[in-house]
């Protein structure tokens, strides 16, 4: 174990106030559970903002991709600890560019990036104060935090930083991982939560402007939901606008990712390698893997363009995010065919962003077959799968009326509308691939429809 930079320092540096003054920009408390009991409430414009963007990219990086094993769940493993712990030093991604990056990113018509700046392992990816075990131990020697942070300013993205809660690398961290030997007696929890802090701090303060800190790692029992009020509160208290994962307390319910209740803190919910279920009310993101490993993993399995488009509407449809996850290789690259996948979304983005970008979730609620979006007078239908030897899909009535129908990617559609139901159709010559969007005008605000749900599309 190498000695930390600072510790002195570390043990010196006071706590943040668990309460701290509202911004003046802080608006009423969203229903969806923000701070709990509203003490902080969730900054409405910041959230508004981020559910405009939609579509994020998620990035698992570190020394383990030498390995091509999974980040932070690998030690003491696939991996023994020492083996583990000492892959910093051979860690050197020279081809690693932030421009391409980002522009990566821009080009697969992502708003936002979140880098895990320092996963389960406790490496982190920036020069920090507080340790010894980050980027400038490396060979490497470049601050990796900063650089993306710095290219997503230049080229117009949200920066967001993932963080880990669970440290199985910190000396002052319990429980341990698994394959460590060290004895739990000898760690300070607390002591541990201040140089966490103190990270946290380095962060929001020095590597930002930051959108989102993006929690993780707080089902362990060392963390407590007192500890989850006071993160929350000091991160707030560095950044009033910034927005907080509900993975900062203990009130996620399962992988489904959704508050418990109203009593736990946080700014959004996240649910994980699933698509989140309709709902306008809680605030959601879904974070999902381009492959099935986090981390670079060689020959693992890409998901189809088709699969990355249908999960990106579903998403939308449900009114949430989604944050599509890729592994760089060791070498800094992200892999070129997660690249070129990126790039195909990219490109159907650029005819069908209109349909993503700004909208929210309904009125049709989403199905196999199905999504809708809706943004001031005008309903997006995204048709993901046709009757079989038919042109036609039938939905239930809306409670407006239709005065316009088109389709998004140019094309004939043919509209009609009663009291009993709706009637939209394609013919094939005009659908396309993947899905086929109908705009539907509307007589008044798509907003004040009741959502509905849909049949099997035939009746």
């Amino acid at each position: 174990m190498r000695v930390f930079k600072s510790i002195l320092v570390m043990l010196g540096v006071q706590t943040i106030a668990a309460t701290v003054l509202l911004a003046a920009s802080a608006q009423a408390a969203d229903p969806a559970g923000s701070h709990a009991k509203g003490k902080l409430p969730t900054n409405q414009e910041s959230l508004r903002k981020w559910r405009a963007m939609r579509f994020g990219l998620f990035i698992h990086w570190g020394p383990v991709s030498l390995k091509g094993t999974e980040i932070g769940w690998s030690r003491g493993v696939q991996v023994p600890v020492e083996e583990y712990d000492n892959l910093y030093k051979r860690f050197n991604p020279v081809k690693f560019d932030a421009r391409q990056w980002v522009g990566l990113a821009k080009e697969a018509g992502m708003k936002y990036i979140v880098l895990t700046a320092k996963h389960h392992d406790g490496f982190s990816l920036w020069d920090s104060e507080y340790t010894d075990y980050d980027i400038m131990s490396t060979p490497f020697k470049r601050d990796i935090v900063k650089e993306l942070s710095e290219e997503c300013r230049r080229q117009g993205l949200m920066f967001c930083t993932y963080y880990s809660i669970i440290d199985w690398y910190h000396p002052d961290y319990v429980p341990r991982g698994k394959g460590d030997t060290r004895p739990p007696e000898s760690a300070n929890y607390e002591r541990y939560v201040k140089f966490m802090k103190n990270q946290v701090r380095e962060l929001i303060t020095q590597r930002g402007p930051l959108g989102v800190m993006w929690f993780d790692g707080e089902w362990e029992q060392t963390w407590t939901h007192e500890h989850g009020l006071d993160l929350y509160a000091f991160v707030r208290g560095l950044k009033p606008d910034i927005l907080v994962n509900n993975r900062v307390d203990k009130g996620r319910r399962g992988m489904q990712g959704m508050f418990k209740s109203s009593e736990f803190a946080g700014d959004f919910a996240m649910p994980e390698q699933q698509v989140g279920k309709f709902e306008k009310k809680v605030p959601w993101e879904s974070c999902i893997t381009i492959c099935r490993q986090w981390a670079w993993k060689p020959k693992d399995r890409l998901k189809s363009l088709d699969e990355c488009i249908r999960t990106l509407v579903s998403a939308a449809g449900g009114d949430g995010n989604l944050l599509l996850n890729v592994g760089p290789m060791p070498d800094g690259q992200i892999e070129p065919r997660q690249a070129d996948r990126l790039k195909q979304i990219g490109t159907w983005m650029k005819t069908n962003g209109p349909s993503i970008y700004g909208t929210r979730g309904g009125p049709f609620k989403p199905t196999a077959w199905c999504a809708s979006t809706h943004a001031e007078n005008r309903i997006y239908l995204h048709v993901l799968q046709w009757p079989d030897k038919s042109d036609t899909v039938v939905l239930p009535p809306l409670g407006k009326k239709i005065i316009g129908s088109s389709l998004l990617a140019g094309g004939k559609v043919a509209v009609a509308q009663s009291d009993s139901r709706i009637t939209v159709t394609v013919s094939g010559q005009h659908r396309q691939p993947l899905d086929t969007v109908v705009v539907l005008q509307l007589d008044g605000p798509a907003s004040e429809i009741v959502p509905v749900a849909v049949g099997s599309g035939t009746e």
